[in-house]
C-alpha cells in the first residue's frame, strides 16, 4: 500500500519538500502520495505580501510578516537553488540583493517547472494532528476555508514546514496602555511610508530592527532610534539614527531608557522576535525550541526524536535558507523512501541533538556560526542526490556580506558576488539601494 505524506505549509521549506519528491519521481522512483496543506490562497509562505494585519479574510491569524519595499538582506548567492539558478530563471545574471517581487518570481519558477501545484490544497488550515497509538498513523484534521468544511485524513508521515517567523513575541512595557502614538510589532509592519516625517523607536537590536529601521530611514522618517537589551548593533548609522540602551517605560509620547535619557517618539515598532508556535499539535508531537542553530529535539536537525515519523523543516536560526531547506527536504524524503535509516535507539537520537548543541555553544563568533550551518548542509548533502554546490563559497559570500555591512550599513546592498552555482559574477545594480524607491520586478530588472 502506498504511503501517504502530509506536508504542512507551502512556503520555501514546504515547496522544497515537494520538489524533493518530484525529483525522485522524475528519476523513475516510486514515491509516496504527497498532500500539502497551505492556509494561504497561494504558495510562497512569508514571501507573500498582504496589506492585512491581525486576521485574514477567513478570520484566521495572518501568517505573513512581509512588508512592502523589502529587499533581500543577504546576498542571493548564499541561498541559490543548486538545481535552479537565477540565470536559468531570468535568462541572465542579476544583481545580488533582489527585492521581494523578484524573489517570489524565482521561488515560483522552480515549482512551476516541477509541476507540483496540484499537490497543494490551498486555503486549508490545520486544526489538529494526532497519532493513533495502535496503528502509528497520523490523523490530520483540516478546515477547508473556502467550503467552510472540516474533514480528517490519515497519513503515515507528517512534515511540519510552517516556519517560525509568523507568531510574534510581544513584550509589555509600563505605559504602553496609555501611549499617545502607534505601537506595532514587526509582524504587522507593512509600509515604511506610514512613518515618513515621524520620530520612530524600534525595540530590538537584531535583523528585523536593522532592516525595518533602514526602511523607515529610506522612506523619510524624521529620526530612527533603536533600543537594545545587551549590546548595540554598532553600525555607522546615518546622522538621524541613534542607538539607546533598553527601553524602560513610556509616558505620553516620551520613551525612557535604561541610561536615564528619554526622547519623544511618534511610533514604536517592536522588533522583538517570534515564537515557534504549533497550536495544531499535542504536547507529545509539538516541537519546543528556541531560535538557535541546533534546534532542540531534532535528530539531524529534522527528525523529531520523540516520534521519528514526524519531521520539521527550517526550524533553525538561519544564515542559509533555500538551499538548507533543500538539503533537509532531500534528507527527509530519503528517510521516508527507505534510502536512509534512522537509528531505533532513542538515546542515539538524543546524543546527536546534544552534540549539535554543544558544538553550537563552543563559540559565539559570527564566522563560526556561518561555517557551522554550512557544515550542517554538507553533512546532509553527503547522503542524498541533491546537486552538490560550493557551500564554502556560499559561506565566503556571507563573510563578505558581513564585512560590507560593517563598512556601510546603508550601502551594503550595492555590492555584488559570484554565483556558487554558475560561477558568474553578479552585475552591480543600476541604482543604489537608498535611491531605488520602486521595488517592482520590472524596475529591478531594467537595464
Amino acid at each position: 500500500m502506498t504511503k501517504r505524506v502530509a506536508v504542512i505549509g507551502a512556503g520555501p521549506s514546504g515547496l522544497a519538500q515537494l520538489r524533493a519528491f518530484q525529483s525522485a519521481a522524475q528519476k523513475g522512483a516510486e514515491i509516496p502520495e504527497v498532500v500539502c496543506f497551505e492556509k494561504q490562497a497561494n504558495w510562497g509562505g512569508l514571501w507573500n505580501y498582504t496589506w492585512r494585519t491581525g486576521v485574514d479574510e477567513h478570520g484566521e491569524p495572518v501568517h505573513g510578516s512581509m512588508y512592502r519595499y523589502l529587499w533581500s538582506n543577504g546576498p542571493k548567492e548564499g541561498l541559490e537553488f543548486a538545481d535552479y539558478s537565477f540565470e536559468e530563471h531570468f535568462g541572465k545574471q542579476i544583481a545580488s540583493y533582489p527585492p521581494r517581487a523578484v524573489m517570489v518570481d524565482y521561488i515560483e519558477g522552480r515549482v512551476l517547472k516541477a509541476g507540483v501545484r496540484d499537490w497543494i490544497r490551498f486555503n486549508s488550515v490545520i486544526r489538529w494532528i494526532e497519532e493513533d497509538a495502535e496503528t502509528g498513523m497520523f490523523t490530520v484534521t483540516v478546515h477547508d476555508m473556502e467550503k467552510d468544511s472540516v474533514y480528517r485524513e490519515v497519513f503515515d508521515h507528517v512534515i511540519i514546514a510552517t516556519g517560525h517567523f509568523s507568531s510574534p513575541n510581544v513584550p509589555e512595557y509600563p505605559g504602553f496602555d496609555t501611549y499617545h502614538g502607534r505601537i506595532v510589532h514587526a509582524h504587522d509592519f507593512r509600509d515604511a511610508r506610514e512613518f515618513t516625517g515621524k520620530d520612530v523607536l524600534l525595540v530590538g537590536a537584531s535583523y528585523s530592527a536593522e532592516d525595518i529601521g533602514s526602511q523607515c530611514w529610506k522612506y523619510g522618517a524624521k529620526t530612527v532610534t533603536t533600543s537594545y537589551r545587551s549590546a548595540p548593533m554598532g553600525f555607522h548609522w546615518p546622522d538621524n539614527w541613534e542607538e539607546k540602551p533598553a527601553l524602560v517605560r513610556v509616558e505620553g509620547k516620551t520613551a525612557f531608557f535604561k541610561d536615564g535619557t528619554s526622547r519623544e517618539v511618534d511610533a514604536i515598532i517592536l522588533c522583538t522576535g517570534y515564537r515557534h508556535y504549533f497550536p495544531f499539535l499535542p504536547d507529545d508531537l509539538r516541537l519546543k525550541t528556541k531560535n538557535r542553530l541546533a534546534a532542540a529535539d531534532l535528530y539531524k536537525g529534522v527528525i523529531y526524536v520523540h516520534n521519528p515519523k514526524l519531521f520539521y523543516l527550517g526550524m533553525q536560526d538561519q544564515w542559509f535558507t533555500f538551499n538548507m531547506f533543500d538539503a533537509q527536504a532531500w534528507y527527509v524524503r530519503d528517510i521516508i523512501m527507505g534510502r536512509i535509516e534512522v537509528p531505533a535507539d532513542r538515546q542515539v537520537l538524543m546524543a546527536d541533538v546534544s552534540e549539535r548543541e554543544a558544538r553550537e555553544e563552543a563559540s559565539d563568533d559570527v564566522k563560526y556560526a556561518i561555517r557551522y550551518q554550512g557544515d550542517y548542509i554538507k553533512e546532509l548533502l553527503a547522503d542524498t542526490d541533491y546537486p552538490s554546490f560550493d557551500v564554502d563559497g556560499a559561506c565566503a559570500a556571507f563573510f563578505e556580506w558581513k564585512k560590507h555591512k560593517s563598512i556601510d550599513i546603508m550601502g551594503f546592498r550595492n555590492n555584488c558576488y559570484q554565483s556558487v552555482i554558475t560561477g558568474t559574477m553578479a552585475p552591480v545594480h543600476h541604482t543604489p539601494w537608498k535611491d531605488a524607491l520602486d521595488d517592482s520586478m520590472e524596475a529591478y530588472l531594467a537595464n
